[in-house]
């Protein structure tokens, strides 16, 4: 039963949703200072980092209702790789060490994204299915 495709598609919704909300999250740390600042960054913020929080609000947002997400999250998977080389990899090679895991894991879970699509609640198999409805008509 838990190996069923509707299960496994069900539950790709959930992981979109969840790791969306969380990179949603961060986007509102650094544009908004919510739910606090960013922990030792001087604001007003670079613009590097204000471009970062605009790229993680609007694809963030996208993910979560499951709308254009797999270039939103193609997108994601690449803001989160240059943080990665940009931040984290210059003070150390192993993630761990260098404050970098979250960046990593958001990268390869938007990576993923990119590939497997939204699941089965995502706005994105009502345009599928509308567009086909026109096809049809």
């Amino acid at each position: 039963m838990l190996n069923s495709p509707a299960w496994t598609s069900r539950v790709l919704s959930v992981l979109r949703i969840v790791i969306a909300l969380m990179f949603l999250e961060h986007a509102t740390m650094k544009l908004f200072e919510f739910p606090a600042q960013i922990p030792g960054m001087a604001y007003p913020l670079p613009t590097i980092m204000l471009v970062a929080g605009l790229i993680e609000i609007i694809t963030g947002a996208l993910m979560t209702f499951g709308l254009f997400t797999r270039i939103a999250a193609f997108v994601a998977s690449g803001e989160m790789a240059v943080a990665y080389f940009i931040a984290h990899a210059p003070h150390g090679f192993w993630p761990v060490l260098n404050m970098g895991e979250a960046a990593v894991m958001f990268c390869f879970v938007f990576l993923f994204l990119a590939f497997a699509g939204g699941g089965a609640w995502a706005l994105d198999n009502i345009a599928r299915r509308s567009s086909n409805l026109r096809r049809l008509l």
